[in-house]
């Protein structure tokens, strides 16, 4: 077994046939620093041209996160003390990675357990076998620290079943591995127990799809199932504003559905107003542009974001100093203009993401 481990939060390890990624910063949940993205991209960029590995799995070495996200507050920080290009530079890199899985020429399986937001996602959701343990929790929370759902997310919501993708960038929801499948967001189920043993077989050789097949089980039904239906009607509005009409009129009902409405309704006033518009407008777009184009779209608004004051408040507000009271700019969903918003989607950069 050759092992090519570095003590940034990551480690590399070829086992027979199968390259081995592993996930290993647990004190930050295996939040995604830039050392780690760019280790990451050059093995996997090596290993296309090893003969001797057939397909690549990456993991965490943790039971409670797969991984948590990108490292936000590191760039908060950067952004906040003049050295917005070093950010830049961070999503510019993770964004490339994920476009390399994407496209990555030999199989390739992440191993997902414990909770999955936003960059874990962007690592593993893109990949051609997406594999769910049964403490998965997904999420895609950015609107709640003023960012928005990235890393693909402009291409891979939109696509979900009916306004799923919708309902989840607006609200930074969680579900649970049953819903993640049932939505299409992972290809398999698979018991966690279950991993070594595949494992094994990759790294004996076996082919990945049969592996993953031989070993896949039924999930259980999704437990969110009877409010999907709501959740169609509800999210299918034409704007942010008639979608906020809707959770009201059903959040006036009794019963589940308008509890789950109101908890929605609650949830999406609490966040950015400009992240909540952000979000609604990537599903808009999403559908009429590929991975690329996507990639590339939310380079720009991270760009932007960067000079405008949400971000580093949601930062501050949730995961330094934890008061979860931010002062929003501006403060309220009807007050955010329509042509600046429009601006920070449209607007080309010097220097644009371009992904071949």
């Amino acid at each position: 077994m050759d092992d090519m481990t570095a003590d940034i939060g990551i480690s590399f390890a070829r086992r027979g046939a199968a390259g081995i990624v592993t996930l290993d910063r647990p004190r930050a949940l295996n939040a995604l620093d830039h050392a780690m993205v760019k280790a990451m991209d050059a093995t996997m960029r090596a290993w296309i041209d090893d003969p001797r590995i057939a397909h690549v799995v990456l993991r965490s070495a943790h039971e409670r996160a797969f991984c948590v996200g990108g490292d936000v507050r590191a760039m908060a920080e950067l952004g906040r003390t003049g050295r917005k290009e070093e950010a830049r530079q961070y999503w510019r890199d993770e964004y490339a990675l994920d476009y390399l899985i994407a496209r990555y020429p030999k199989p390739f399986a992440s191993l997902v357990d414990g909770l999955c937001f936003g960059g874990g996602f962007g690592l593993s959701g893109h990949g051609r076998y997406r594999i769910a343990g049964e403490h998965l929790g997904f999420a895609m929370p950015e609107v709640a620290i003023g960012l928005f759902p990235d890393v693909g997310g402009t291409y891979v919501l939109p696509r979900l079943p009916g306004w799923s993708g919708t309902w989840l960038a607006m609200t930074g929801a969680r579900i649970g591995m049953a819903d993640a499948v049932a939505l299409g967001l992972y290809t398999h189920h698979i018991p966690a127990v279950r991993w070594p043993e595949l494992i094994d077989a990759l790294a004996a050789g076996e082919a990945m799809q049969g592996a993953i097949t031989r070993l896949a089980v039924r999930p259980p039904a999704p437990a969110l199932a009877h409010l999907y239906p709501h959740i169609d009607r509800i999210f299918a509005g034409g704007s942010v504003a008639a979608i906020v009409i809707a959770l009201q009129k059903v959040g006036e009902g009794e019963g589940e559905a308008a509890e789950f409405a109101r908890v929605q309704l609650e949830t999406i006033r609490r966040a950015s107003p400009t992240s909540v518009h952000i979000a609604f407008q990537q599903m808009q777009r999403g559908l009429g542009l590929d991975l690329a184009g996507c990639l590339g779209l939310e380079f720009r608004l991270v760009t932007r974001l960067l000079d405008q004051p949400d971000f580093f408040e949601g930062v501050r507000a949730l995961l330094v100093d934890k008061d979860q009271r931010p002062v929003w700019q501006p403060a309220r969903l009807e007050d955010v203009d329509p042509a600046a918003l429009a601006a920070l989607f449209d607007e080309p950069l010097a220097d644009e993401l371009l992904l071949a």
